[in-house]
């Protein structure tokens, strides 16, 4: 993925000198190349230059995508800037380019970390203003990630290194952005609101879900509601809306359908024509026929092909579909927002099966033919176990002797290097590669991966550090890991900006500038351990 193009350093300079010229004796102190260096490495002025140039982006990927299913996208989810710079930080470093890696702000992970009130559940409960405040602060590590790097580029620049090329042809940390809007946080005019707020914090891509907004749950839990078509189709256009009114025309709106683990409904919209799509919605009711004499006073009744039927309604007003309308309503849902403004969708799954994903996007795929997904690789669901029961399947169908296995205890350990976990780690292993080719997955997203990754290392940590091992823990576990590794941020002042502040301070103050990266600076310690990163990191792979 290239960079923006490169605003001229050269142009730069002789804007500076002319203007030096123009306000005369109190710009002396200004120096042109200083300021074309802090032109290059900030070149995202704002929020919209990012949404703009990341709206393009995910363009061009989603047609590659259509040619070439092997072309599909990732991301991982971040709920901090911090974590969002590091992992493309690690994406340039072990990879050696950006395209096609995306980050993925969850709203789950807003609700459960970001919020005043504290860890909530993922219910729209959270503030609002955190999701714009999230994807703004995302940017801002991301754009430091590029001044850092470039600012050492210059240095060595400067030191007579042949590094021109590189800053010429710098590829920016800087990457498309789905940010979770979760039902859109009331009417369509509350989402078209906070869409502005989310795009001009650099947001190129939307998710908004069909759930009622007030009663919104996490697609992986119970007690879902979704809302008539109509009603999600004007969440749509406010978005839209909000895209064209900001002049990000390319910006992308990601359609998610909770329909089929939602069998509840709020509203019933009014059919004006037979067969129109509030009539196929409600189509999909659970309805008991009677007479009229039987109707009860206050009762709802529809007239369907001739008879009176009445809805089955909950005691607390709620609406509930017919049992097995689950498939049909999300092929319904998915058709109706791709014809109605939305460029890709999500379906929420209860399992990760290729063969039932694929079964929903074929049908899809035969009222609009480029049809792609954004598909949730959830932490909720037990990947171990899922695919080891596929595993178990395919292996009984084939006439194995499944008699070594327990099927009702296959995450015991004891199978960890049987036929029957290498098949299902090996089908784990391909499972984006076969979705993107076989089910139009086009973006594979983990939602929670660095919230279970805290969780994973603070408890290992604590464990050591709390024990006999003492610092031990810390260094052997860490440090020592970061150093071998090569992760940015074992020198932590660098990574805070410590480094380049020190370049700025000289920028303004000249011989003055009391900097930090002098001789008693403890960084240095870390001076000069990188050039081993490779041989040890091998090393450390092998131990």
């Amino acid at each position: 993925m290239k960079n923006l193009p490169q605003s001229n350093y050269k142009s730069v300079v002789q804007t500076v000198i002319e203007l030096k010229e123009k306000y005369g004796a109190s710009w002396d102190t200004v120096r042109p190349e200083s300021v074309a260096r802090l032109v290059t490495q900030n070149r995202f002025k704002t929020g919209l230059d990012i949404a703009r140039y990341t709206a393009a982006i995910m363009r061009n990927d989603m047609a590659a995508y259509d040619v070439d299913s092997s072309k599909y996208t990732q991301s991982l989810g971040c709920w901090h800037g911090f974590v969002a710079q590091q992992k493309m930080i690690a994406v340039k470093k072990h990879h050696k380019t950006t395209s096609k890696k995306y980050l993925y702000l969850s709203g789950w992970m807003v609700a459960a970390l970001r919020s005043e009130f504290g860890p909530l559940p993922d219910q729209s409960m959270h503030e609002k203003t955190a999701v714009p405040a999230l994807i703004k602060e995302i940017y801002d590590f991301l754009r430091q990630a590029d001044a850092i790097e470039l600012n050492d580029l210059f240095k060595r620049l400067e030191n007579g290194e042949e590094v021109q090329d590189q800053i010429d042809n710098f590829e920016t940390h800087v990457v498309p952005i789905i940010a979770d809007i979760d039902a859109g946080f009331g009417n369509e005019e509350a989402t078209y609101l906070l869409t502005k707020k989310m795009i001009e914090a650099g947001a190129c891509a939307i998710q908004i879900e069909n759930q009622v907004s007030d009663a919104k749950q996490c697609g992986h839990q119970d007690g879902k509601v979704t809302v008539p078509h109509e009603d999600f189709i004007a969440k749509l256009n406010a978005i839209r809306y909000a895209f064209l009114e900001l002049g990000v025309e390319d910006g992308i709106i990601v359609a998610r359908t909770d329909s089929e683990g939602a069998g509840l409904t709020q509203k019933l919209p009014v059919s004006k024509v037979s067969g129109d799509i509030a009539s196929q919605y409600l189509a999909f009711l659970e309805v008991e026929e009677i007479g009229i004499n039987q109707a009860k006073d206050d009762d709802v009744l529809l007239k369907r092909e001739g008879k009176l039927v009445r809805p089955v309604r909950l005691a607390n007003g709620l609406y509930k579909f017919k049992k097995g309308s689950n498939i049909d309503r999300v092929v319904l849902d998915c058709v109706t927002s791709l014809q109605n403004g939305a460029d890709l969708l999500w379906i929420e799954t209860p399992t990760p099966n290729v063969e039932q994903i694929a079964h929903m996007v074929n049908r899809i795929k035969k009222e609009v033919p480029h049809a792609k997904l954004v598909y949730n690789n959830s932490p909720s669901f037990n990947w171990t176990l899922n695919f080891r029961n596929q595993a178990y399947e395919e292996m009984l169908s084939e006439g194995e002797n499944m008699t070594a296995y327990d099927r009702n205890n296959l995450m015991d350990a004891a199978y960890d290097d049987s036929e029957l976990c290498y098949r299902a780690d090996e089908n784990i292993k391909t499972f984006q590669a076969d979705a993107a080719r076989e089910a139009g997955v086009f973006h594979h997203l983990i939602t929670l991966p660095t919230y279970h990754t805290t969780a994973l290392h603070m408890n290992d940590l604590t464990k050591g550090y709390f024990s006999e091992e003492g610092m031990l823990a810390y260094v052997k576990g860490v440090q020592r890991q970061e150093i071998r590794k090569g992760v940015s941020c074992v020198k932590h002042q660098r990574m805070a900006g410590s480094d380049i502040g020190d370049d700025h301070k000289t920028f303004f103050a000249g011989d003055m500038a009391l900097k930090a990266g002098g001789e008693n600076n403890t960084s240095n310690q870390f001076e000069g351990t990188s050039k081993n990163n490779k041989v040890e990191e091998k090393l450390s792979s092998v131990a």
